[in-house]
């Protein structure tokens, strides 16, 4: 793995040392998790956004919610909707 140095202040420093004793993971990989959990929250963030502007947009919205019944009629699509599926581990018993 390949290793960098970055600079955090001594607060930052010092619960990193904290959150490690506490969990036994390393520091990087209590950073990597941290990045990773503030990237997937940046992109919500985004998305929430992006929807909310759809929303504002009333012609826009209309759109998609006719586009979103397109793909309702396409759930079932010619299957049988009484038909079983079982698990292969349950069907081997």
């Amino acid at each position: 793995m390949a290793t960098s140095s970055i600079d955090v202040t001594d607060n930052t420093r010092d619960l990193l040392h904290a959150i490690s004793q506490q969990t036994g993971k390393t520091i990087p990989e209590i950073l990597d998790k941290a990045v990773e959990e503030y990237r997937r929250k940046i992109f919500f963030e985004g998305l929430d956004q992006d929807y909310a502007a759809l929303r504002a947009d009333p012609e826009a919205w209309a759109q998609e919610l006719e586009e979103r019944k397109l793909f309702e009629n396409t759930l079932m699509d010619g299957l049988d909707p009484d038909e079983r599926w079982m698990n292969n581990s349950k069907a081997n018993n």
